[in-house]
């Protein structure tokens, strides 16, 4: 295993330098003259921690809270502002904006495509009731407001190699139909109201540091942790499902240079997101190319319906053109961070169990 995370070390800090987080290669960003005021909603999922450093790096420690309905870990509060709050709670929220003088918000509170067909009830609360509390307030206080949406909002009748940003978007779980309908009530809000609303439609996001949270693009992130600690990896996808990935430093830099971007560059209010595409056969021969016996057998499940009327690619040539979108890492290099990451990690682990 250490030999196995030094080579791969020495390979990732020579093409990255130390970390590919800390680039940036949009020359259209704009920082506003005043630094905003950040609220992150749902920001223990997968991207609420990482977009918070990234954002306090940037605009200070204390010019960005993060929000959730879980208690948070000491590394959490030593790392800046924390709150509890409920999207659900419209005042709660409405008291935290007004006090904090909060100007910019990121919605990140959602459930994702696997877990929200297990609980349908719940998913539309979250979703679309959550979603009309942020919106509504966003309105009220004027800010600034950026929600993710997701390849899951196209569906079975949407062309999927590429998938272009308009396009008939028929999604077929509630996730998908709750991420559409966000789009549309952004849309219907910047016409209607001047809300300077902001979405990119994520491909699956891959990311070693935080749990997967119960997407159906989550056996990219499983399949690292499974190679590490036992070699082998059984997936729930067929071998030759391909779906768009991006690595989460990619993302989390896509939507910082979109929320910085000058308004009068962004000629439309979603843009798709593009990074890279593959198979979990292609992915397991990459990462073959760093552990000769590794092993992948497949056992698709109901994720498999859900993946097969999901794009391939998506074609993000209008974020390209109109706010300098270029994404960093591709699959080799995605496969040897990840590795890189896994592998310290488990080492450390099993170091303190040993001591």
């Amino acid at each position: 295993m250490l030999s196995l995370s030094r080579s791969i070390g020495r390979r990732c800090l020579s093409r990255f330098g130390q970390s590919a987080l800390h680039r940036s290669c949009s020359s259209t960003a704009v920082v506003d003259q005043e630094p905003p005021k950040i609220l992150i909603t749902g920001g223990l999922g997968q991207l609420g921690r990482g977009l918070a450093s990234r954002l306090r790096a940037r605009y200070g420690r204390s010019s960005v809270i993060l929000t959730d309905i879980l208690k948070p870990t000491a590394a959490v509060v030593k790392d800046g502002p924390y709150r509890f709050a409920d999207i659900l709670d419209f005042k709660l929220l409405q008291e935290m904006i007004v006090n904090e003088r909060i100007t910019w918000m990121f919605h990140f509170s959602a459930l994702l495509s696997a877990v929200g067909e297990q609980n349908t009830a719940l998913a539309l609360r979250v979703n679309i009731e959550g979603l009309h509390n942020v919106m509504e307030l966003a309105k009220q206080y004027d800010l600034r407001l950026f929600v993710p949406s997701t390849i899951g909002a196209f569906g079975p009748t949407s062309p999927r190699n590429p998938t272009p940003d308009l396009t008939v978007q028929k999604p077929s779980t509630i996730y998908g139909v709750s991420k559409v309908h966000a789009e549309l009530m952004g849309e219907y809000y910047h016409r209607k109201f001047g809300l300077d609303f902001r979405c990119l439609r994520l491909p699956g996001v891959i990311s070693a540091d935080t749990a997967p949270g119960g997407g159906t693009t989550d056996y990219a992130v499983h399949i690292f942790h499974e190679a590490i600690r036992n070699r082998a990896y059984k997936c729930y996808l067929r071998e030759d499902t391909r779906l768009p990935m991006i690595y989460i430093d990619d993302c989390l830099r896509a939507m910082v240079e979109v929320m910085e971007c000058d308004p009068r560059l962004l000629k439309q209010r979603v843009y798709n997101l593009q990074a890279i595409s593959f198979t979990p056969a292609e992915l397991a021969k990459e990462i073959r190319r760093h552990m000769s016996n590794f092993q992948i057998t497949y056992e698709p499940d109901f994720r498999q319906q859900i993946a097969d009327t999901w794009p391939q690619v998506l074609d993000d040539s209008r974020a390209r053109a109109d706010w300098g979108w270029k994404h960093l890492v591709d699959t080799p290099d995605l496969v040897e961070l990840m590795l890189q990451y896994l592998s310290h990690h488990y080492e450390f682990n099993a170091g303190r169990v040993a001591n």
